[in-house]
């Protein structure tokens, strides 16, 4: 074990996606998306292992075919967060990190300064990174703000803060790397969804309706979720690029 703390990170991923259909499985560089997330986060420090929690047997196949862990799941959750529930039941570890399967750019150094929060600082129950973001009316990038504290205010698909009276305000965007302790994940599932919720489509506005926190971490990143054929065209041409590529291809 590598770490004082037990840490698996879970990467959720379905076929059906709205936006990008099949975009778990779309070729990068020559391997599909969600084989270049498993492979990156094996590169981080902090993880003891790396799963990928699917109801899709299509995905498992290739992500076994590519040397990767697969726990099969319902097909009935809605959110990514409740499908990594489930996979987390019979996984002995106390922090279990939700990395979103379309995070095909995702840093593993970012992956370890986000665990590390909760790793050192046993109080925090849910941690997530934000960027610096300067797009605007982008309805698939989830906004941010904080307190002084670094904890959530608010999530959504509008701009936040409001340009209505200070133009151009600084904004983050959520940048999908979600450390919860087990324990609370498995609360998660049993928490009712609140309308801000189901109005964002998000379900980290569910932890923030029932009164808990979520800590952001602050990195610098040009990463993006891929959600849109623009999304895809960017990853693969900076893909070749990435520091990170030519250790795993």
């Amino acid at each position: 074990m590598k770490n004082t703390v037990k840490t698996v990170a879970i990467l959720p991923a379905r076929i059906e996606s709205s936006r990008l259909p099949r975009k778990a499985l779309l070729d990068i560089c020559g391997l599909p998306m969600i084989v270049h997330v498993y492979r990156r986060c094996l590169l981080a420090s902090k993880l003891d292992d790396v799963y990928v929690a699917t109801d899709s047997l299509e995905i498992k196949e290739s992500v076994e075919r590519h040397g990767g862990k697969v726990i099969m799941t319902s097909s009935s959750h809605q959110t990514g967060t409740d499908r990594i529930a489930e996979a987390a039941l019979n996984i002995d570890a106390e922090i279990i990190v939700n990395v979103q399967g379309d995070e095909a750019l995702v840093n593993p150094a970012y992956v370890d300064k986000v665990v590390a929060e909760l790793q050192n600082n046993p109080g925090i129950n849910v941690g997530i990174l934000v960027n610096p973001y300067n797009k605007r009316n982008i309805p698939s990038d989830i906004k941010v703000v904080l307190n002084k504290s670094n904890d959530i205010l608010y999530v959504s698909r509008s701009d936040i803060p409001s340009s209505s009276r200070f133009e151009s305000p600084p904004m983050l965007k959520a940048y999908h790397i979600v450390p919860f302790r087990k324990k609370f994940l498995l609360l998660f599932t049993q928490l009712e969804k609140g309308s801000l919720e189901q109005i964002e489509y998000n379900e980290y506005l569910r932890i923030i309706e029932h009164g808990y926190k979520i800590r952001a971490v602050k990195v610098e990143s040009d990463a993006v979720s891929v959600d849109t054929i623009e999304d895809l065209e960017y990853v693969r041409l900076e893909m070749p690029k990435d520091k990170w590529f030519s250790q795993y291809i």
